[in-house]
């Protein structure tokens, strides 16, 4: 009774901040951490045999295992296997038969952009469109082999804005002024390849400590093959990006192993004896 422990701001929430709220975005509902196959991989054109579908990448609930095809809208399903069986948009599609069991198929969803794909197909069903930003920060689920920068489950920054005639120029310029506000101004941009987005980019940030660049997040443009079947017009572009939340900590304050971040091994002394991070706006 001689000492009373008050709570402390966790590490992840320090980060967090309010930076996307101050950049204008509106945060996106993210409380669904089980997902299905058609939501989390077939909306963002993301083709059946993928390797990331496979059980070594993802996790299957075996209980409900699968999504009923009424919680699916129907006009839609059917123009997203039409794009992934025949292509349209100017693509050639992927030249397989797609099956509506495999995207039944129940999830922890390996990534938020799933709820991205939510957003932009609600913003696609408007009669009229309005530019839109929306963020989230919230937990991913993947069988990753765990080491001092991979986890299981971890949390994803996610981010999409849509309207006329952005460009990677766009992209990169938010994507900079985000981790500005985080102090993490040593950054690399890197071409990649992504099934959803063209032309793609790796974000890289160099860590001190393991004195190494350490890649903190991938973005890009979505394709046409996954934003038209949504009903988004022709003329609009839509830049995203999906960012680590640990490992952009980990540079900020000097940790070398993702394991002192979240599970077990967080050194609660730690987080009581540390100052809260005060992010200044830029």
């Amino acid at each position: 009774w001689d000492t009373i422990m008050i709570g402390k701001q966790w590490y992840q929430r320090r980060v967090r901040g309010r930076i996307f709220l101050d950049m204008g975005f509106t945060e996106m509902p993210t409380n669904r951490y089980v997902e299905n196959g058609f939501w989390n991989f077939d909306a963002l054109f993301q083709p059946q045999q993928h390797p990331a579908r496979d059980a070594h990448d993802t996790f299957f609930i075996s209980d409900p295992q699968m999504t009923a095809k009424s919680n699916l809208p129907a006009d839609y399903v059917e123009r997203v296997k039409l794009t992934h069986e025949k292509g349209g948009h100017g693509s050639m599609g992927y030249n397989y038969d797609w099956k509506i069991e495999e995207a039944q198929k129940n999830i922890l969803r390996t990534h938020t952009t799933a709820v991205s794909a939510k957003m932009l197909y609600q913003l696609g069903q408007q009669k009229e469109f309005t530019p839109t930003k929306l963020f989230s920060i919230d937990r991913v689920f993947r069988n990753e082999t765990l080491d001092a920068t991979h986890l299981a489950e971890f949390h994803q920054i996610e981010g999409v804005v849509a309207d006329r005639n952005l460009t990677l120029g766009h992209l990169i310029g938010v994507l900079s002024a985000f981790f500005k506000k985080l102090g993490l101004e040593k950054l690399k941009f890197k071409p990649a390849y992504n099934p959803y987005t063209e032309p793609s980019m790796e974000i890289f940030s160099y860590h001190p400590g393991l004195k190494k660049w350490v890649e903190i997040g991938n973005s890009g443009m979505f394709r046409p093959e996954m934003l038209l079947p949504m009903g988004i017009p022709s003329d609009v572009n839509v830049i995203a990006w999906g960012l680590s939340l640990e490992r952009p900590t980990m540079i900020k304050y000097g940790i070398n192993n993702i394991r002192e971040l979240i599970g077990p091994k967080v050194n609660l002394n730690m987080v009581q004896e540390n100052p809260i991070c005060r992010l200044d706006k830029v």
